[in-house]
């Protein structure tokens, strides 16, 4: 199963919090089969958010959490026009990812931080996040650029 499907992206995001936009990601996961429990999974994230907010310089947000209510390793994606405070100290995120790692996957979630992490310093790949027409270009560019890199 492929890490992202364009059901996984959320391209006007109409939440304004942390907790809501992690709801809104999760219940997709929920619906596309790839975590059995939203509740169990938010449960997760927040206790992940509480250790250090995933917030990033450039407005990032990137939540995740292993846990044992993901099946299927995945990454969700939105977009908000107004930012979401994810603790970055430079002020909102506008691109959300939200990455579900099954709990014992070992080090699976890690390493997609990490390649999305090094795609994210680049301002071409932010820019090209920000400005995708539809679902489907953001998973053609998350797929090259992080996944099949």
């Amino acid at each position: 199963m492929p890490l992202i499907t364009e059901d996984l992206v959320l391209l006007d995001l109409g939440t304004t919090d942390r907790a809501s936009t992690t709801r809104a990601l999760a219940e997709r996961l929920h619906a596309a089969g790839r975590v059995t429990d939203v509740e169990a999974f938010l449960s997760d994230v927040a206790a992940r958010e509480a250790q250090m907010p995933t917030g990033l310089e450039g407005g990032i947000g990137i939540p995740h959490a292993r846990s044992a209510a993901v099946a299927e390793p995945s990454l969700a994606f939105a977009r908000s026009d107004d930012g979401v405070d994810w603790g970055a100290p430079d002020g909102p995120a506008r691109l959300i990812f939200l990455i579900a790692a099954p709990d014992g996957a070992g080090g699976e979630h890690m390493k997609i931080l990490a390649a999305l992490a090094r795609r994210l310093v680049h301002q071409s790949f932010k820019d090209s996040l920000a400005t995708a027409a539809d679902p489907a270009a953001v998973v053609k560019l998350i797929t090259e650029e992080v996944i099949d890199r």
